[in-house]
């Protein structure tokens, strides 16, 4: 049948409009796409942390820089495998990965189980045995929260009310709250920054979230009593730096002040390879290949290396912030703006606990610092928004949170 024109003179026939309106609503695959960027700043960082952590002498210690590389082996080899199917999957299974996600963080807390598959490190519960090394579930936790609150969140309308923030508030806190037991204060710390940009990018009222930012710094000093007694000597040592009590550098300070005299060491260029791995060695920083590997960086290449590593934090944070504006899909707008604050905050806190502004919290640099399930996660989060990034919105889909005058009255 023929719509209009006659047979053989090119009419569009029903069929031939169906199949047009198909490829209308069909999204297309563009294999060069803004991910690359996030892609491209991954693999600098990863390497960096390569070099960073192979210029440091261990004698009698583990080759913890052949296993970073292993490690970014996995993790591109993992952000791949996420990158592949459509992200629609990461919707439908958002609810089910969370709970798994959150059944292992209580498995981890459970005091009962052997040590041999939990294994306790320095007071912490955060690890489960896999033989061959260890997995940390909170890092996992991180994705499963931003793709469960993201998928929660796509098509509702009752946050911009205060009382609809309740929810997503609760979603969070529960993670949260698991993960500041184990204790890990350092990761348990993202959520909150996490939520509220994706709150932004939703469309929730500014008034309402500054509400609710002020509530929570207003009950904060309530809980001081709750830290562990080292959670509470880092701010001790924070205060006692800031005051200059000279004591605290050879006690609760002796890691800050560590890593804040290698840091400006490393003055605008750096002190070099040789020279860099001996100051860091004279100077026996604590964890130096782990969370307090920027102090090795500025060491070794000065603010030069530095503002390297902000500018690549930056262009892959920018690049999943163009991600989410190029799609139209609410979910997949927020997946990438929730990825992005997320390793924006741990990237700020990580490097402003090295430089002295901020408590140390144990909180490793994405990408940079060596750790199996840090490294893993952070590609596994890559691949997403590559995902997200390569797939074309549909041409005739609606925007994403549009919002009626009656989604905009307050109760």
């Amino acid at each position: 049948m023929f719509i209009f024109g006659r047979r053989g003179g090119g009419g569009i026939t029903l069929s031939g409009l169906g199949k047009q309106t198909r490829r209308l609503h069909r999204p297309t695959v563009a294999i060069f796409n803004i991910g690359w960027l996030c892609v491209v700043a991954a693999l600098a960082l990863s390497f960096i942390g390569y070099f960073s952590i192979s210029g440091i002498p261990r004698p009698g210690e583990p080759d913890y820089a052949t296993r970073h590389l292993v490690f970014i082996f996995v993790g591109i080899v993992a952000a791949c495998v996420v990158a592949v199917p459509h992200y629609k999957w990461a919707r439908v299974f958002s609810y089910p990965f969370l709970i798994l996600v959150l059944l292992m963080l209580i498995f981890v807390l459970i005091p009962f189980v052997p040590d041999s598959i939990v294994r306790p490190r320095n007071g912490a519960r955060r690890w489960i045995s896999l033989v061959v090394t260890d997995f940390q579930p909170s890092e996992l936790a991180k994705i499963a929260y931003v793709v469960a609150l993201a998928s929660y969140l796509r098509f509702r309308s009752n946050y911009r009310r205060l009382g609809g923030l309740m929810l997503p508030l609760a979603l969070t806190f529960i993670p949260m709250g698991l993960v500041l037991i184990e204790p890990d204060l350092g990761t348990a710390l993202l959520f909150l920054p996490t939520l509220f940009a994706m709150l932004v990018a939703a469309g929730a009222k500014l008034r309402h979230i500054m509400l609710v930012v002020i509530l929570g710094l207003s009950l904060a000093p309530a809980m001081y009593p709750l830290l562990k007694p080292h959670q509470a000597n880092r701010i001790k040592a924070l205060y006692a730096q800031i005051i200059g009590d000279p004591q605290y550098e050879n006690g609760i300070g002796y890691q800050g002040a560590r890593a804040m005299t290698l840091t400006g060491a490393g003055q605008l260029t750096g002190a070099g390879e040789r020279h860099g791995a001996a100051l860091i060695t004279f100077n026996k920083l604590p964890e130096d290949h782990n969370d307090m590997i920027f102090a090795v960086v500025a060491c070794r290449w000065g603010m030069m290396g530095a503002l390297v590593i902000w500018g690549l934090f930056i262009t892959l944070v920018g690049g999943g912030l163009l991600v989410a504006a190029q799609t139209k899909d609410p979910f997949a707008r927020l997946v990438p703006v929730g990825i992005s604050a997320l390793l924006l905050a741990q990237m700020t806190i990580n490097t402003g606990m090295t430089i002295g502004i901020m408590p140390i919290t144990g909180m490793t640099l994405p990408f940079v610092s060596y750790g199996g399930s840090s490294l893993v996660t952070a590609w596994i989060m890559v691949g997403l928004m590559f995902n997200i990034g390569m797939r074309r919105p549909r041409y005739l889909a609606r925007e994403a949170f549009e919002f009626s005058e009656e989604d905009d009255e307050d109760v």
